[in-house]
């Protein structure tokens, strides 16, 4: 089947470089964490000319911002303050939201 292409041995592909506006990623392959990494993801997020939320909304920034984990450690102290009990490091999630400073639009979300 000479007629498929074949296909590129690292994550990068070229003919894909339409896809994705100001997006950048700084990993390790093998899962370790660093503080060089993190610092990598700054270091892209600062080079990029045009990120897809520039100016999206100009009271409260661009909405840019680096994606990192944190530690189960720090989770696991958190938790332990409010009683709850963590599963095993890897098997949670947990989201962030911003909440209206009105408290009356607030509490009605919160509920």
């Amino acid at each position: 089947m000479k007629h498929l292409k074949k296909r590129s041995p690292s994550l990068y592909d070229p003919s894909l470089d339409k896809d994705s506006c100001g997006v950048g990623f700084a990993v390790d392959i093998q899962g370790r964490k660093s503080r060089h990494i993190v610092e990598m993801g700054l270091s892209s997020l600062c080079r990029l000319e045009h990120r897809g939320a520039v100016g999206a909304d100009p009271k409260t920034g661009d909405g840019s911002g680096i994606l990192t984990q944190i530690p189960h450690s720090f989770f696991c102290l958190q938790a332990d303050k409010k009683n709850i009990i963590l599963p095993k490091e890897n098997r949670y999630a947990i989201g962030f939201i911003y909440l209206p400073q009105n408290p009356i639009a607030r509490k009605g979300i919160e509920n």
